[in-house]
Parts: C-alpha cells; sequence; structure tokens
C-alpha cells in the first residue's frame, strides 16, 4: 500500500507543483489569509472530503476516514506569507508587492494537499483518520496554533506530525531531534525617559541615548555570564531609536529586542535580569524606564518515541539519502503548542535549491528545491501509514 501511494505521490508531483507556485504567486500575511483559506477549503469540497473552515480564526481542518478502525493521526500544514518584497526573478514571483512566501509555508500546504488527496483516494483500503491542519499565522505571535487548538482541531487526535522544509539542507536530508528542536521566542521592549536639553549643555541633562548604549553592552552579560554556558540563550537588540537633531540630547529611547531558549527555567530567568540590569542602568543615569516583557511560542520540545518512529519512517522512503540529528535552531514555532496537547514530532526536510546560489529563509530570494515536497509527502505519508501499523501491533502483543 505504501509504495503505491508514494508512486501516487511522484504522479502527482505537477499539481504539487502547480499549487505551490499559484500559492507563492498569491500570499497573504498572518491573520489576513482569507483567499487562501478559500482555495484549501475549496480543494477539499472537490475531493469531497469532510471540511470545517473559519478554525480558530482562518484555520482550515480537513478528515479523511479510512474504511478500517484505527488511530487518529494528524498532520499540518501552514500558510501565511511574510512582509518581504519578492526579489526573484522567476515566472511565480509575488504578484503582491512588499509580500512573499518567504518560508517555504506554501510548499507545506501544497504538500499536504497533494497528500490529502492521494489518502482520500485509497481511503478504503486505509486504517483510521487523517487529519490534515491547515493553520494560518505562523509567522505573527500569538500564532494560528493556539487558537486552532482551542478551536478542537486535536480533538481525538492521537499522534501528530509536522515538517519544516529546510531550504539550507540539500534535498534528500531528512533532520530529527529527540526534546527541544527550536527555540523559544520572546519580544521585550524597553522605554527610557530621560530630559533633553542642547548637546554643548550634557551636564543639564539626563540623556536617554546613554543609558541605552549602556544597556546594550550590559545585556549582552546575561548569556555570556549569567547563563549556563551548556544551556543556550540568546538576548538580541533588534531596534535602538531615540530620534533627535544632531545638536539635541535625547530625552527618550528606545529599545527592542528578543530572547531565545530552550528552557522555561531558563526563559524565566532571563526575562528577570534583564528588567534588573535595567533598573540598575536608570539609576545610574538618573532616568526612568518602562519594561514589557511579551512571551512568544514556547519551545518546540518533540516527543521521544514519536521521534524514533519517524526515523524509522524516513528510512523508508527511498528519496532520504540521509537522516541525521539536526542541531538546535533558535527560531521559533507555534508547533510548540500541538505537542504540548498530544504526542509527536516536528522535523526537517532538506530542500535547498540547486542553484548557484541559495538563500536563508527569509530572505527576498527566498526559494526551494521543489523536489523536496516530494519527500516531506512521502514521509509523513510513511509517518502516517505505519503508526496505524504500529498501534495494531501493539494492540495485539497486548491481547497476547
Amino acid at each position: 500500500m505504501q509504495d503505491q501511494l508514494f508512486t501516487k505521490i511522484e504522479t502527482l508531483f505537477p499539481e504539487m507543483v502547480e499549487i505551490r507556485r499559484f500559492m507563492h504567486q498569491h500570499p497573504e500575511l498572518s491573520f489576513q489569509e482569507k483567499d487562501t483559506a478559500r482555495y484549501i477549503a475549496e480543494f477539499y469540497e472537490k475531493l469531497g472530503v469532510e471540511v470545517r473552515t473559519n478554525v480558530g480564526g482562518n484555520g482550515v481542518v480537513a478528515k479523511i476516514y479510512g474504511a478500517k478502525p484505527g488511530k487518529t493521526v494528524a498532520l499540518r500544514a501552514d500558510f501565511d506569507g511574510l512582509p518581504i518584497q519578492d526579489e526573484k526573478d522567476v515566472p511565480y514571483k509575488s504578484l503582491v508587492p512588499g509580500v512573499m512566501h518567504a518560508c517555504g509555508h506554501d510548499g507545506h500546504t501544497a504538500t499536504l494537499l497533494v497528500l490529502a488527496k492521494v489518502l482520500h483516494e485509497a481511503k478504503d483500503n486505509l486504517h483510521g483518520t487523517y487529519v490534515m491542519i491547515h493553520q494560518h499565522a505562523e509567522e505573527y505571535a500569538p500564532g494560528g496554533a493556539i487558537s486552532m487548538i482551542e478551536d478542537g482541531c486535536l480533538e481525538g487526535v492521537d499522534v501528530i506530525f509536522g515538517t519544516h522544509l529546510w531550504a539550507t539542507e540539500p534535498t534528500g536530508t531528512v533532520q530529527y531531534r529527540i526534546g527541544p528542536i527550536m527555540a523559544a521566542a520572546d519580544r521585550f521592549e524597553i522605554a527610557i525617559q530621560g530630559k533633553g536639553g542642547h548637546g554643548a549643555q550634557p551636564h543639564k541633562t539626563k540623556d536617554a541615548i546613554v543609558a541605552g548604549a549602556q544597556l546594550i553592552s550590559s545585556l549582552q552579560q546575561i548569556v555570556s555570564r549569567r547563563v549556563d554556558p551548556v544551556d543556550s540563550a540568546v538576548v538580541s537588540v533588534g531596534s535602538f531609536v531615540a530620534e533627535n537633531a544632531f545638536n539635541v540630547i535625547a530625552d527618550k529611547a528606545k529599545l527592542i529586542g528578543t530572547v531565545r531558549t530552550f528552557n522555561e527555567s531558563t526563559r524565566d530567568f532571563i526575562a528577570a535580569e534583564i528588567e534588573k540590569i535595567v533598573e540598575g542602568t536608570c539609576l545610574a543615569t538618573d532616568c526612568t524606564y518602562q519594561y514589557l516583557y511579551e512571551k512568544g511560542y514556547p519551545a518546540v520540545v518533540n516527543h521521544a518515541a514519536e521521534t524514533e518512529f519517524l526515523i524509522e519512517c524516513a528510512s523508508k522512503v527511498m528519496d532520504v539519502t540521509k537522516i541525521e540529528e539536526s542541531p538546535l535552531q533558535m527560531g521559533g514555532e507555534d508547533f510548540a503548542y500541538y505537542l504540548q496537547h498530544v504526542k509527536g514530532t516536528f522535523f526537517f526536510t532538506g530542500a535547498k535549491p540547486k542553484t548557484a546560489e541559495s538563500y536563508p529563509h527569509h530572505h527576498p530570494r527566498f526559494d526551494i528545491d521543489e523536489k523536496a515536497m516530494i519527500i516531506a509527502a512521502k514521509t509523513l505519508c510513511s509517518a502516517a501509514l505505519n503508526y496505524q501499523t504500529k498501534e495494531q501491533h501493539t494492540r495485539q502483543e497486548t491481547l497476547a
């Protein structure tokens, strides 16, 4: 059965590419994906598959019922774009000014839609139920996963699998990791209030820029001197704004940055340490401050048994030429929320373009090797089918 489905996936590759390129030309930003959600829903409606729309917002959930009893397996793909101008010179370049699929979500969606079509056509010979979760708003916190879960997308689900097309790794590579694989992604904002004045009379001011500059240096000492070296963490200031004339000392400054961690206690510790440093720096410079720390997505923490199972399934896909442990990734992913509710695993499928130059995720010239979608579809298919077989064997052994 698996080999037959794999052959069908290969046969439908042109349709997969067509879907992916259409979506690439028509991206929509997080929480604005009305047309994309409609496109996905209509695809399932034409197949005659049960589909629910407006799940937790713009989410779409389809269910495929095998004719034979079994477990319920969920597969997830996201479909939002990014506020980036597409600079590629390709026929399928984004037609929406300032918006593009710069992270592969169009490929994720095309992969899952074609896989769903393959499973639906084979449903009379399948065990169990297959839940296709098409998630909106992965790129922008609070994200779409948490609202879709609250709206019931995981009801009755026994296990969940998800993959990310990974344009920095060669096609044919599957990367896994037991435990944390992607970091918690938080945001902080520090507003400093000083006292402005003439640039020639600094002694009569409370310089917000000086306070901010000291903060930037001091914040780097949290990771280098306060966090255990074996516990990975990042504190980065991405914005420092104090608009004024060349001869005016600023009375206000604002710093905005991000914290990335894998350990929840480290996450809380860094949030508290930032405020201690801000408080001390502002005391020393005679300024006041406002501090806001927003927790974003938690770390993506893969379950051990399901990850080991995924490795076994990937090894059955002929197109997979390399299976390796992924390094810890400091990027965030709201797939984390699904794994807090049901067992499962999230893995990377290599999709590096076979061109002279390739670009990382969120780059204006980002692209993927579309052949990677076949590997992603087959690996997810293998996991979904073999999970049913695995559970049947487990039940038989229990009864014996």
